[in-house]
């Protein structure tokens, strides 16, 4: 039975899987989204989403101890900088998994997983760009008719040193 084991094996090597979590994780960081398989990507996934709450505060300690698992000094900076400026006010749930279907040569699942605030379709910034919502018609409506009303009614008079002009 498999009760409370969290970690998938993916059929390898303990370095062997610790290597392929920190390769996926720096391709992941780099692009922002990467297609593998449905196994690999949920394995990412728990391994991905710690660092990247240890990467919301910036200091020493934090990043020594991502650099541990990542060893990529590119691909820190990009965490520590543009990635955590981004899901700061997030608190969890960095990362979304889309399965795709099966591959055509081994029939594998294949999933696309993705950081969540780096999609442009799902995001927020596509809900940003639509116009705001139309208010409604209520009461209290008719105090902008009536000072249309008078502004019509009333004409403007001339500006100093223009001439009325005849009707």
């Amino acid at each position: 039975m498999r009760h409370g084991v969290k970690l998938n094996r993916l059929s390898r090597t303990s370095a062997h899987r610790k290597s392929l979590m920190s390769n996926l994780a720096i391709e992941l960081i780099s692009h922002k989204r990467i297609q593998t398989t449905l196994a690999k990507a949920k394995a990412l996934r728990v391994y991905i989403e710690p660092l990247l709450t240890r990467a919301k505060t910036d200091d020493t300690h934090n990043r020594r101890i991502v650099f541990s698992y990542l060893q990529d000094k590119e691909a820190i900076k990009e965490l520590f900088g543009v990635i955590s400026e981004k899901i700061a006010s997030r608190p969890g749930g960095y990362t979304r998994i889309i399965k795709l279907g099966k591959r055509v040569g081994d029939n594998a699942e294949v999933a696309l997983i993705e950081l969540v605030d780096f999609n442009e379709i799902y995001g927020k910034s596509a809900t940003e760009e639509k116009a705001p919502a139309k208010k409604t018609r209520r009461a209290g409506g008719g105090k902008k008719k009536a000072e249309e009303k008078t502004e019509a009614a009333a004409p403007e008079a001339p500006a100093a040193g223009e001439v009325p002009a005849a009707e």
